[in-house]
């Protein structure tokens, strides 16, 4: 089934480098398609948007995403993440690191990493919400206290926080 909603990212005229960067990134990825702007614009907000991306679809990890080349008009925000749920500290690390170069490092926290595009993307180890959510409360607080301080999630500390 072809999904219903499917996110859609603003780029000033880099979009087709974002998408070959985020499809580096993510195993089992790839570019669907791409439209162009077409030669030749001489007037209006898009003169000189000549062979730029008009719109194209990729897919990270079977999440489709579309884009466009839209010039400064509009920035993306940190209100607006993409959560990626990962089953080892060796997978949050690679995309922290991938997805965190070149990035401000001044959005970093609590998993939180902001590419160098401007885009947040929150890398989550499944062990962090268990942790969160333990049944034992005392357990959950101290889980919660450590990730607080955390950059980077890493599930050694919270474990070892989490049994005090």
């Amino acid at each position: 089934m072809k999904q219903k909603i499917t996110p859609f990212l603003w780029f000033d005229r880099n979009a087709e480098e974002a998408m070959n960067f985020y499809v580096s990134v993510f195993p089992d990825s790839k570019i669907v398609s791409i439209k162009r702007y077409p030669e030749g614009i001489k007037e209006g907000p898009m003169a000189g948007f000549d062979g730029k991306v008009l719109t194209a679809v990729f897919e990270l990890l079977g999440q489709e995403f579309m884009c466009l080349d839209g010039g400064p008009v509009f920035k993306p925000t940190a209100a607006t993440s993409f959560y990626v749920e990962c089953d080892t500290q060796d997978e949050v690390d690679k995309y922290w690191n991938a997805l965190g170069e070149d990035g401000d490092p001044n959005m970093q926290q609590c998993g939180w990493v902001m590419d160098k595009y401007g885009y947040s993307w929150q890398i989550i180890p499944k062990r962090l919400p268990e942790l969160l959510n333990d049944p034992d409360k005392a357990k959950a607080d101290r889980a919660l206290q450590a990730m607080l301080k955390m950059k980077k999630i890493d599930v050694a500390e919270l474990e070892k926080a989490a049994r005090g």
